[in-house]
């Protein structure tokens, strides 16, 4: 592959993922876009199957819903998912549970390990705004006349090579 894929590929990796592999019970926490609105939503289940390397990861989720097998793939990397948290590790010697699809009520538990110390989900710190630095020796309007070019530099579209919504619509 090509460094630029690489390097695009990496840039898109989530650091923030928890140990958890078949077996074990997660929580996702998903985003949802409804019309206008976007929410959270929760999908928890145990991890029937992982599967794939880099960004191109996936894990599927198996619950019981109202008595029937509901199963979601998720992409591991994926920007939609907030967080995972892992509820219980599960004691299995698989890689694949696809046994479980087949199993219904109680059967389709998976032992969890008595004890074990569940892994914290790495939380990213949010980076606080750096503050402006103050120039004592300028004059007011010095500072104002600068301060004016690099907002009207942020602003104006056409210094970044764009077209404004107004230009775009009259055309």
């Amino acid at each position: 592959m090509s460094n630029v894929i690489e390097s695009i590929e990496r840039r898109q990796m989530r650091l923030n993922i928890p140990q958890f592999k078949a077996g074990d019970t997660v929580r996702v926490h998903f985003q949802v876009i409804e019309g206008q609105r976007r929410r959270t939503q929760v999908f928890e289940g145990i991890v029937i199957k992982r599967q794939g390397s880099g960004v191109h990861e996936t894990f599927t989720v198996r619950k019981q819903s109202f008595g029937v097998g509901v199963e979601r793939t998720f992409p591991l990397h994926s920007p939609k998912i907030e967080r995972i948290e892992v509820a219980a590790i599960g004691v299995v010697r698989r890689a694949k549970l696809y046994y479980l699809r087949d199993k219904v009520g109680k059967r389709a538990r998976v032992r969890t390990k008595a004890g074990a110390v569940l892994p914290q989900t790495p939380v990213a710190e949010p980076v606080a705004p750096q503050p402006e630095p103050e120039v004592a020796d300028a004059e007011p309007d010095e500072l104002e006349s600068a301060h004016d070019e690099a907002t009207d530099a942020e602003v104006r579209p056409e210094a970044s090579g764009e077209e404004s919504v107004s230009e775009t619509e009259s055309k």
